[in-house]
C-alpha cells in the first residue's frame, strides 16, 4: 500500500494536462477497457504508430510503449530515445488515423522518475487483465 502511495505522490506533478491536444482524436475509449479489445479497436498497426512516433521525434529507437487510453482518447505511447542517448520524447499516436497528437521532451531525471509510476500502471494493468480469471502476462506462476 505505501508503494501505490509513493507512487502516485510521484506521479502527481508529472502528470500532465491534455490542454487540448487530444480534443480531435479519432477514436474514444475507456480506462477500464482491457488491452486485447483495445487492438481490436485500433485501426493503426503497433508498427504504423512506432514508426510516426520516431518520424516525429527525430529517433531511431523505442524505449517503451504501447497502446492505453488517454483523457478517453484511443492511443499509442511511445518513448523514443533522442540521438544523444540522454533523454527522450514521449510520442502520442492516435490509433485510429496514425496522426502524431502530442509529443513531450523528457530529460534522463525525468524518465528516472516515471520508473515507479510506470510499475504501478503495469500491475494496474494485470490486475485489469487478470479479472478474465486467466493470469496476465507478467505474473509468475504458482508455486
Amino acid at each position: 500500500m505505501k508503494r501505490l502511495l509513493i507512487a502516485a505522490l510521484l506521479a502527481a506533478p508529472l502528470a500532465v494536462s491534455a490542454n487540448g491536444a487530444f480534443k480531435d482524436c479519432s477514436m474514444k475509449a475507456s480506462k477500464t477497457t482491457k488491452k486485447a479489445d483495445l487492438m481490436k479497436m485500433a485501426k493503426v498497426t503497433p508498427d504504423e504508430a512506432k514508426k510516426a512516433a520516431m518520424t516525429a521525434a527525430g529517433g531511431t529507437v523505442v524505449t517503451k510503449g504501447g497502446i492505453e487510453t488517454e483523457d478517453g482518447c484511443l492511443i499509442y505511447s511511445y518513448h523514443v530515445k533522442d540521438a544523444s542517448g540522454k533523454g527522450q520524447t514521449e510520442v502520442f499516436v492516435d490509433a485510429g488515423n496514425g496522426k502524431v497528437l502530442k509529443t513531450e521532451k523528457e530529460s534522463a531525471t525525468r524518465a528516472a522518475l516515471e520508473k515507479p509510476v510506470d510499475k504501478t500502471k503495469e500491475l494496474a494493468g494485470a490486475a485489469k487483465e487478470s479479472t478474465t480469471g486467466k493470469p496476465s502476462t507478467s505474473q509468475s506462476p504458482p508455486k
